[in-house]
């Protein structure tokens, strides 16, 4: 079953890379892999502590989507982002990095992504983004008492503004939905009624 990823969800520039932070920033990650086509390539470092949860990723993307690896050196993870990335055989390219990314590697796979066609996403620890980043979002859960409400802000924009979105997962609907922030609304709310 495809996803139905609500039209005012902020999407990704395609064939380019961006970044993402957080603790929200796996669910970021699938989210935006559920509005594109083709397959996902995953990438992690293979000394990486976490891995997706299958019935988590099942949520938001079909199975058979989702193409996992692990690299034994950041080296090789990078060129695999590289090769994932130049290939066009996958709709987008998503990688947990451990350290920052120059300039130089960032302006590589940029160039990548743009000879592939293909989106790149790469998950960064806090404050550890590359300069060559089209954009930069920073994901955090919303509420305590509702797991699936998170804030999405984008942080830095090459070609655009900043902002801020109130996202909701709906894992049994496979949708995600914007809520506006509060004060935000299209209508204002009538008084008594």
């Amino acid at each position: 079953m495809a996803s139905a990823i609500d039209p005012a969800i902020p999407t990704l520039r395609p064939a380019r890379v961006h970044e993402v932070t957080g603790p929200g920033a796996v669910a970021f990650a699938l989210c935006q892999a559920a509005g594109l086509k083709g397959p996902v390539l995953w990438l992690t470092p293979d000394h990486w502590p976490e891995a997706l949860f299958p019935a988590a990723v099942a949520r938001l993307l079909p199975p058979g989507r989702l193409i996992t690896a692990t690299a034994p050196s950041e080296v090789e993870l990078l060129w695999a982002v590289e090769e994932g990335l130049r290939s066009g055989a996958v709709g987008l390219v998503v990688a947990r990095l451990d350290r920052p990314l120059g300039l130089t590697a960032g302006r590589r796979l940029q160039l990548a992504a743009e000879s592939g066609r293909v989106t790149g996403l790469m998950i960064v620890r806090e404050g550890a983004g590359s300069p060559a980043a089209e954009t930069r979002w920073t994901c955090t859960p919303e509420a305590a008492e509702d797991s699936t409400r998170m804030r999405w802000s984008r942080i830095k924009n090459k070609r655009g503004t900043c902002g801020e979105w109130q996202v909701s997962l709906h894992g049994t609907s496979h949708s995600v939905t914007v809520v506006s922030a509060t004060g935000q609304r299209a209508v204002a709310a009538r008084e008594g009624g």
